[in-house]
């Protein structure tokens, strides 16, 4: 007896295990014409009526279908007299058989389907979504939880609130302030900042930071080459200014570098792509070589950055707006990071308004707010010449689910460009950061005030 004609027999006579398996199965998993057919029937009286047929109006059902030939409906009227009772089969085993099945034809048509997009010369179906076609596949499973019950999952729920959250920490003070500690993992986490003003230095120095707290580490960069980034964060470990990697003699570079082996406790693993050329298919590769390879597993994920990586569902050339696109892109990412139970931090630039705005808000993200719309967390970095005087640089909340955006909502930093590190700034720094208002506001709203103040004080003089 087929696998086929089990579940056909259970369907109709075992109504535990029929509404165990019906959302799984799918008309494209039977391989017979005749097959679909049956369970067409089937799929159809279920949605229709929230229960299963018997056999007798299957049977009615197929004498009423009109768009099928007389050799398939006696081909169906076969299956259909097979089917019968049977009392004694386990339904564990059932359930366990039933799943196999499903797996396996979901590999085998994602594979068919594959070959067809390899094979279709038009181009309709982009070559980046086979990955995510046979992913899709390979994550078919039984998946019996249908949602939290209030009431009864009151116990469970109970338990969650004290359960102490796994987060990748910051060693900035005020930094693990408004995350609660830290990144959590399965979340994506932006910087936006404009030309220049440190989004890569912000991510190299906690990359850098993140190894030397024993973290595993994936700088994936598509603007920078590796050696550039490597550099990075060579002068904020090595703690040597930029210029002087340069002319630093090889033996003082391998004494520092040995003496940093010491007490490094994580891994970096630097990996370029060309600009606009790589997107989550490509990083999802990459995860899987390194696994392989190296036996490297990150604990957390830095692209450098998200409006330069591609869209594996959006074809390249594909006439889409920005707006689509990078939400597309960044619902990919956090997708990435939940499949690997990792945070993702990328950055983001400002768009023309929000490069010189010292105020900097969710409105300057440049070319989509579907991103801000997709990300956990989000955060400018505000510069001006009198913080860089100051050898600061302010953080500015914009979005934030691990915590309230309200409390800290701006706060400075140290900055030390020329080795690429951050560092806490003294308390007294943050002593002059108002919560509201402008942050070193030069632009027309307090001439807007200034005017609208001095009419005012005319018209008094008037009365």
């Amino acid at each position: 007896m087929s696998i086929e004609q089990i579940i056909f027999n259970n369907l109709l006579y075992n109504e535990d295990y029929a509404r165990k398996v019906i959302p799984f199965l799918k008309e494209e998993y039977f391989s017979g014409y005749e097959d679909k057919v049956i369970f067409g029937l089937i799929d159809e009286y279920v949605k229709k009526y929230n229960n299963f047929p018997s056999k007798e109006a299957l049977a009615i059902d197929l004498a009423n279908k009109s768009n099928i030939n007389q050799e398939t409906f006696e081909n169906c009227k076969n299956v259909l007299s097979n089917i019968e009772h049977d009392p004694d089969t386990k339904i564990e085993w059932l359930l366990d058989k039933t799943e196999e099945f499903c797996q396996e034809k979901a590999i085998y048509n994602a594979i068919m389907n594959s070959i067809q997009i390899i094979d279709d010369k038009n181009g309709k179906q982009s070559k980046g979504s086979i990955p995510k076609i046979l992913q899709d596949a390979l994550g078919v499973t039984f998946d019996t939880h249908v949602g939290h019950d209030f009431i009864d999952d009151a116990e469970e729920r109970f338990e969650f609130y004290r359960k102490k959250e796994d987060r990748i920490p910051f060693d900035l003070d005020y930094m693990n302030r408004i995350t609660n500690g830290g990144l959590p993992k399965k979340t994506l986490n932006i910087i936006m900042a404009g030309t220049g003003a440190g989004k890569s230095l912000f991510m190299c120095h906690c990359a850098a930071a993140n190894m030397m707290a024993g973290y595993n580490v994936l700088y994936i960069t598509l603007e920078m080459a590796e050696e550039r980034i490597a550099e990075r964060i060579d002068a904020n470990l090595l703690d040597i200014r930029m210029e002087e990697l340069q002319i630093i003699p090889k033996d003082s570079y391998e004494k520092k570098m040995n003496r940093l082996k010491d007490k490094v406790k994580g891994k970096l693993k630097i990996k370029e792509y060309p600009t606009a050329s790589a997107g989550s298919a490509n990083f999802r590769h990459l995860l899987n070589e390194l696994k392989v390879k190296n036996n490297f597993i990150p604990d957390i994920i830095y692209i450098d950055y998200l409006n330069i990586c591609t869209s594996s569902r959006i074809k390249n050339g594909t006439n889409v707006n920005s707006y689509t696109l990078v939400k597309t892109i960044a619902e990919e990412l956090r997708g990435l990071g939940v499949e690997h139970n990792v945070p993702i931090i990328s950055a983001t630039q400002t768009n023309r308004s929000g490069f010189a705005d010292s105020d900097v808000s969710l409105e300057n993200t440049s070319e989509s707010f579907g991103l801000p719309a997709t990300a956990d967390f989000m955060c400018a970095l505000i510069t001006s010449e009198e913080l860089e005087s100051l050898g600061q640089i302010m953080v500015k909340q914009l979005k934030n689910r691990y915590g309230d955006p309200s409390s800290n909502r701006r706060f400075v930093v140290g900055i030390d460009r020329s080795r690429m590190r951050l560092y806490d700034a003294e308390q007294s720094a943050q002593d002059d950061i108002m919560d509201d208002g402008p942050v070193f506001d030069k632009g027309k709203f307090m001439e807007r005030d200034n005017f609208e103040g001095s009419l005012l004080s005319k018209f008094e003089d008037f009365k």
